[in-house]
């Protein structure tokens, strides 16, 4: 055999099997795999806390109920902001879709202001109910409430962090590969807490104050 088809042969098996060493994988699919199964953990962590509230969301110590408290106008409009961030952020992902850098990073900082409006309106709410008498450590009832409308916009304040972090590096380096990945993996997210605050404004608010 001569030295150019033992290198063809050569070559053709390495080209054969280089798909198969363990250090070879897809970044897209790692990334994907990786977000799901941290969403699915979260899915966890705000199920256990709506069981929480679900055993002792009447359990008020002789305090006040969420039919005293609550003040669904205002919620209404928190909850708005949310949802009309939720469709921003959708624009924001057509735009990237048009490699139209600008206005992917205008529809984000919307989206950004309508995130930040959401956790202000809901720290005046916290700290009016604690102004009355209301604190998390008043009743069972309040303590899971402060638990589980606390955690979820915790995550919306982290989302927001990761949003403007987000804007940088666009900014810097355009619609990059692992740019792509991490706003499809922040839209996600995004839209995750959009579903779990219907869930807390029907099951917490709603049902709270119908009760």
């Amino acid at each position: 055999m001569s030295n150019t088809t033992a290198h063809t042969s050569a070559a053709g098996a390495s080209d054969k099997y280089r798909y198969y060493l363990p250090n070879e994988h897809h970044v897209e699919n790692s990334t994907a795999l990786g977000f799901w199964i941290y969403l699915m953990s979260d899915c966890l962590i705000f199920a256990c806390l709506f069981a929480v509230h679900a055993v002792v969301g009447r359990s008020y110590a002789a305090g006040p109920s969420g039919a005293e408290l609550f003040d669904l106008p205002l919620v209404a409009v928190n909850t708005s902001m949310l949802l009309l961030s939720s469709i921003t952020y959708g624009f924001a992902m057509l735009e990237m879709q048009k490699n139209k850098v600008s206005a992917t990073l205008g529809w984000l900082a919307i989206t950004g202001v309508f995130g930040a409006v959401f956790i202000s309106l809901e720290l005046y709410e916290f700290i009016h109910l604690i102004h009355e008498g209301a604190g998390p450590q008043r009743s069972a009832f309040l303590s899971s409430f402060f638990t589980l409308v606390g955690t979820h916009g915790l995550h919306v304040s982290f989302g927001i962090i990761w949003l403007i972090t987000l804007m940088v590096q666009v900014s810097k380096h355009g619609f990059t590969a692992a740019n792509r990945r991490r706003l499809m993996c922040l839209s996600m997210f995004w839209h995750f807490l959009d579903v779990v605050w219907i869930g807390v404004f029907t099951f917490v608010y709603l049902m709270g104050v119908l009760a």
